[in-house]
């Protein structure tokens, strides 16, 4: 059994990857911003009861540089599943902040290293590819050009971290995250935005839906890095499903699900500037050197996330 150290913990995908870490075996120590999340406040919360009694929590914010280190060289952990960092809707994408979590990342992984720590695992995102292609993205060759700051921000973390990692004897590998959606997820984004307008019987305005996408849902997102950070991969690693869907059939699941279908405004939203028609994943190393694959189907997890959020409104 290795001592964990996850970031991150209170977070949308971090809820979710208490449960694998725990069930893998480790001694998990959550780290979060300010406090440990209420679990009665969180419908379905993935770390469950059972769970929750055998993680270890820690408050820091890892902005700040004093208590972060204080508390890395607290844990000496072995292993570091990194997903923190800032994520604002509507802002992050452009946001100064990525300035400042590229400084915190890095400070985490030299207090890791110092530590003793001897492999990590650290969130990056589809954002850093160069979004122009129209087949799926193969890690080991897509071209990488972001086109935001928090893409520019992820891959520049990317490269440091590698060579640092190199130099400390530290192995590092590089989730990058394609589509995640699932329960817990902000209520602004495409999918709980659609889900809680459909809900109180209001409408939902949405693009023409034509751009394909690689969604998956939040706890295969979770269970896939448990998996990168139990493996022996290096490097960048895409996590995704590997399936193809347009934003027009997830939100006519999603729709249907819900029960008002009538209620989606096809076209009513323009398409952002610059948003890639295509975005969907290459999953051979997920698959062949990780071992890993999806569990939940497309259909499967809109219907828990519809579940979610009926519960989470009563």
């Amino acid at each position: 059994m290795s001592r964990v150290l996850l970031t991150g913990a209170s977070g949308f995908l971090g809820a979710h990857a208490l449960a694998p870490l725990v069930e893998a075996g480790h001694e998990v120590h959550a780290l979060a911003r300010s406090r440990r999340p209420d679990e009665r406040a969180r419908p379905g919360a993935a770390a469950g009861p059972a769970h929750s009694e055998r993680v270890i929590w820690h408050v820091a914010d890892l902005t700040d540089a004093a208590a972060a280190e204080a508390v890395v060289s607290e844990i000496a952990a072995e292993h570091l599943l990194h997903l923190a960092w800032y994520v604002e809707h509507g802002l992050y994408w452009q946001a100064p902040e990525n300035v400042v979590w590229v400084e915190a990342t890095l400070r985490l992984l030299r207090a890791f290293a110092t530590a003793g720590g001897r492999r990590a695992v650290i969130a990056g995102t589809c954002a850093e590819y160069e979004w122009s292609q129209d087949e799926p993205y193969d890690e080991r060759t897509a071209p990488l050009a972001p086109a935001t700051m928090y893409g520019v921000a992820k891959h520049a973390t990317h490269l440091v971290a590698e060579r640092f990692a190199a130099s400390a004897d530290v192995e590092l590998a590089w989730g990058r995250i394609f589509m995640p959606y699932g329960p817990g997820e902000g209520g602004q984004r495409l999918v709980p935005s659609v889900i809680r307008a459909l809900l109180a019987g209001q409408e939902a305005p949405v693009s023409d839906g034509a751009q394909a996408r690689d969604f998956m849902y939040a706890e295969d997102v979770a269970r896939a890095f448990a998996a990168i950070l139990d493996s022996d991969a290096r490097g960048a690693i895409n996590v995704a499903s590997g399936r193809c869907c347009t934003i027009r059939e997830m939100v006519t699941l999603v729709a249907e699900a819900a029960g008002r279908p009538e209620l989606v405004r096809w076209g009513a939203v323009p398409t952002r500037p610059g948003d890639p028609s295509r975005l969907t994943a290459d999953v051979r190393r997920l698959r062949e050197e990780v071992g890993f694959a999806p569990r939940v189907e497309l259909e499967d997890g809109v219907q828990r996330t519809v579940a979610w959020w009926r519960e989470a409104a009563l």
